[in-house]
């Protein structure tokens, strides 16, 4: 018999948002595979949990991977653990999910806390639809094109950010961005929690008079969906008719299907552009 990975969700503050199932697990599997070992001995000690640990973490994650899939191949279930939250989610655990169903391993995963999830149902925007990025690239081109592909995003956004960098990464969003809507959330589930409803050069005001504190989730709205018709709109309102029905009759299509593509583009009739088109 083979045996299992489980993805237990821990807390991300509060101890008491820890499940009866990731405790029993916990208790249960024959090892446990965290993120750091010394933040969570801290957590094992307070439930009393004896169960042999083992690191795994950004550094280690494919050789141990492949340690922790022949553990599991010889009968031995693991419990993988991250520094908070839910494994898989913004850390190396996601890699150690593929080996596993590489390998033919079982996974299942234990729902629990998540600050991604935590933030976005507190922050008061849109939760039907988000983009979730976690922290954005460090490495200075890459950083570039993840927030120029923000730029149109409709959905809800949200990011993880460290203090020391929260003033950059607010100035960066608002040069991007625009001025949207944020909700500032900090030290979530934690005895000083704050989720600050502002916008994004509210939020860089605020932090010129007042020192970042604590780790920050930042949930942004997304483009309207209607400022992403008008941008469509001014940027096709900058050719001439002639040379919009040039775009798509060089594509084959015929000047008919055209005039209906280019009404379409301009929110105005077909008629409108047929007169245009006459008078030019």
């Amino acid at each position: 018999m083979q045996g299992k990975l489980y993805l237990c969700a821990t807390p991300i503050g509060n101890l008491e948002d820890i499940t009866l199932r990731v405790l029993r697990t916990l208790e249960e599997v024959d090892l446990i595979a965290a993120e750091d070992t010394r933040n969570s001995i801290k957590l094992l000690n307070h439930f009393e949990i004896k169960t042999p640990m083992t690191s795994y973490h950004e550094f280690n994650k494919i050789e141990k991977a492949y340690q922790l899939v022949d553990k599991m191949k010889s009968g031995l279930n693991v419990a993988l653990i991250t520094d908070a939250g839910t494994p898989g989610i913004s850390d190396p655990g996601e890699d150690l999910v593929r080996i596993c169903y590489e390998s033919g391993i079982e996974v299942t995963s234990l729902p629990g806390a998540a600050a991604c999830i935590t933030a976005l149902t507190l922050s008061g925007l849109p939760t039907r639809r988000f983009a979730f990025e976690a922290f954005l690239p460090r490495e200075k081109k890459e950083r570039q094109t993840i927030l120029a592909s923000l730029e149109k995003e409709t959905r809800t956004i949200i990011l993880y950010e460290a203090p020391h960098h929260l003033k950059k990464t607010l100035e960066e969003l608002h040069e991007v961005l625009g001025d949207r809507p944020l909700t500032l959330c900090r030290e979530l589930t934690k005895r000083y929690e704050t989720a600050f409803q502002t916008t994004l050069s509210g939020a860089i005001s605020y932090y010129q008079e007042n020192e970042p504190k604590g780790e920050f989730v930042l949930v942004i709205q997304g483009k309207l969906q209607e400022e992403l018709i008008q941008e469509e709109r001014e940027a096709w309102e900058e050719l001439s008719l002639e040379e919009h029905m040039a775009h798509y009759e060089k594509q084959g299509i015929s000047r008919k299907e055209a005039m209906k593509l280019v009404a379409k583009d301009r929110g105005i009739s077909k008629r409108e552009v047929y007169a245009a088109l006459l008078s030019e």
